[in-house]
């Protein structure tokens, strides 16, 4: 079992395993002003994308060709996320596939 010390690299700090520490979300920040319009939408397309990865690899799902639109949908609806879009269900498939 992988086992991280703590951030100061002190050899007396205790042993913490790095996959059981508990799930706290990042705190949300404003994302940087002046970009155009079309890059905050495929910044938040990407991070959906993720997101439903994250589900589906979760749920068995473990190939693209498993992943249906339909399939991917479900997970979206399962977790509270928004009906994804054709191109966000493409890109979440395309992050499964290459994650390989």
């Amino acid at each position: 079992m992988p086992v991280a010390r703590a951030a100061t690299l002190d050899p007396t700090a205790p042993a913490t395993p790095l996959f059981d520490l508990p799930y706290m979300p990042v705190e949300k920040r404003a994302l940087p002003a002046g970009r155009p319009r079309e890059w905050y939408v495929a910044h938040n397309r990407r991070l959906k994308a993720m997101r439903l990865a994250i589900v589906l690899l979760d749920a068995g799902v473990w190939r693209p060709e498993q992943a249906s639109d339909r399939t991917i949908r479900r997970a979206a609806e399962r977790v509270g996320i928004h009906e994804p879009s054709p191109v966000t269900c493409h890109m979440v498939r395309a992050l499964m596939r290459y994650s390989r």
